[in-house]
């Protein structure tokens, strides 16, 4: 579904008399200037306001329910997009007002502080305001102690890095032993054009990384529901920990009847799904195992506060997408708040990592032993170096002047 992606970013830096905050949604190249263009349509909402960084729950509403906006929605696509890039700028210039990375800036929140964060509409029939505070409250005497092992052993990763199609079979064998040496304890393929390649390259994956490893699978979206489950049922013989987005994101019924039908290989989704009203579906319809809420699809940080509040309700674990230009260093904030305040462990839970354009970043993630190491740099981590931006600005830059 996604054969020659052009990673690119619409970017946005929010400059107040505090310093500025910076935000982006990632993009795979055509259409960047649609998120680009949304942006600036949010700039009236925000150009000579004052931006209170103790409501940045009533910011974020301020910005999804301006009622023309919404409209081209609602809550989704491009214009969802662009809001999450502006919420993710302000939550940026918060941590670094507070001198804290924005994990550590949500996870010494009250209970109630986190819930203020949310837009709660849509979402009472699963989950209340109340019953989000008692979920927080509950997990608050573990905090300290979930946070001094998180800063201890960072919270792990998995790799897609092996996995990509048009790679050789001796370049993807070579890739996941050297995964497992690296210390990722689950690898990643991409299947759904060929089943009997999928085939053969599960089963050199498996002969690769031994029987303790997990390796997931992502379809990229690629099937009908009879097809998803045809070609996992010829993948099981080779342990698939996960099918990762086999049908349209949008088809929640879908995915409830292949995760019947495939058990006990997991069910997973969430980097294409819109907003939290379709996420609040499938944990109502038991249609997924594992969500992988995305940093920039959905709203920002406040809305996957809410998604994050409700896979807790339902007990389903989150591990986020982060196949992108900055996602990685985007969502390891989002995870990391998760396990110290919401979800309170591990188990389950594992972090995707791409080892491309980190590069950029002026605080990169870091992976020690397949585990993030928690960030200490105060804000979200989505700051570009200065000469980056200058670089790879379209159409302008040298690089594209160049290409």
């Amino acid at each position: 579904m996604n054969p020659d992606p052009d990673y690119s970013a619409a970017y946005v830096v929010l400059r107040t008399d505090l310093g500025d905050g910076h935000g982006f949604c990632f993009t795979i190249g055509r259409g960047n200037e649609v998120c680009v263009a949304a942006i600036r349509a949010h700039a009236p909402l925000v150009t000579g306001r004052a931006l209170d960084l103790d409501d940045l729950g009533g910011f974020a509403k301020g910005l999804l329910h301006d009622s023309q906006l919404r409209w081209l929605g609602p809550e989704k696509g491009a214009v969802h997009m662009a809001a999450a890039a502006i919420i993710n700028a302000a939550f940026d210039l918060a941590g670094k007002v507070a001198g804290k990375p924005v994990w550590k800036l949500l996870a010494d929140m009250s209970p109630e502080q986190i819930v203020d964060l949310a837009d709660w509409r849509y979402l009472t029939d699963a989950l209340t305001p109340a019953d989000a505070t008692d979920l927080l409250a509950d997990m608050l005497p573990g905090r300290n102690a979930q946070e001094a092992r998180l800063l201890q052993y960072g919270f792990p990763a998995y790799t897609t890095t092996p996995g990509w199609l048009g790679y050789s079979d001796d370049k993807l064998v070579r890739l996941a032993r050297q995964a497992v040496a690296e210390g990722f304890s689950q690898i990643k393929l991409k299947v759904g054009v060929d089943v009997a390649a999928d085939v053969r390259r599960m089963r050199l994956a498996r002969e690769a990384v031994g029987p303790g490893v997990r390796i997931a699978v992502d379809a990229n979206q690629r099937w009908d529901v009879p097809e998803a489950i045809e070609w996992v049922r010829a993948l099981a013989p080779f342990d698939p920990y996960w099918i990762e987005e086999p049908t349209s994101p949008d088809d929640v019924l879908g995915h409830a009847a292949i995760r019947r039908a495939v058990a006990p290989v997991k069910v997973a989704t969430g980097e294409h799904v819109a907003n939290r009203v379709i996420f609040k579906q499938l944990l109502q319809a038991g249609a997924a195992d594992v969500l992988q809420l995305d940093a920039c699809r959905v709203a920002g940080v406040t809305e996957n506060i809410a998604i994050l509040l409700l896979a807790a309700r339902f007990g389903v674990p989150v591990c986020p997408h982060a196949g992108g230009v900055g996602l990685c260093e985007v969502v390891q904030h989002l995870s990391m708040f998760d396990y110290v305040a919401v979800g309170g462990s591990t188990r389950g839970r594992v972090l995707e990592y791409v080892d491309h354009l980190h590069e950029h970043f002026a605080d990169p993630v870091r992976i020690v032993d397949g585990h993030y190491v928690a960030p200490s740099r105060p804000g979200l981590s989505t700051e570009m170096k200065a000469a980056s931006l200058a670089d790879h600005l379209h159409p302008g830059g040298p690089v594209w002047r160049n290409a």
